[in-house]
């Protein structure tokens, strides 16, 4: 076999790709924002009723998430030979 490397590019790999999907999720996020004003809600809670609410909520439960797994990442991390045997042999 030889020992060259796949130069293969792939479609993710253009920066401005990659860009597009981003201003892609940016609008489709504010059209979903803005889509709140224009239908009725039938809320049981108060804070519920808030322009925004249920997007501006799962944003914060979402960076949130992402913060405690952080946290959790160092509580629970392992060394890389963890599994090894005691002996190092296996």
């Amino acid at each position: 076999m030889s020992d060259q490397r796949d130069d293969k590019t792939y479609w993710l790999d253009d920066r401005r790709n990659v860009r597009k999907i981003v201003w892609a999720l940016v609008i489709v996020c504010a059209a979903l924002f803005a889509a709140d004003g224009f239908y009725l809600k039938y809320s049981y809670f108060t804070v519920e009723k808030v322009f925004g609410f249920y997007a501006i909520y799962g944003f914060v439960m979402c960076v949130g998430l992402v913060l405690l797994a952080k946290l959790m990442r160092k509580i629970l991390m392992r060394d890389e030979d963890y599994y090894d045997g005691e002996d190092g042999d296996d």
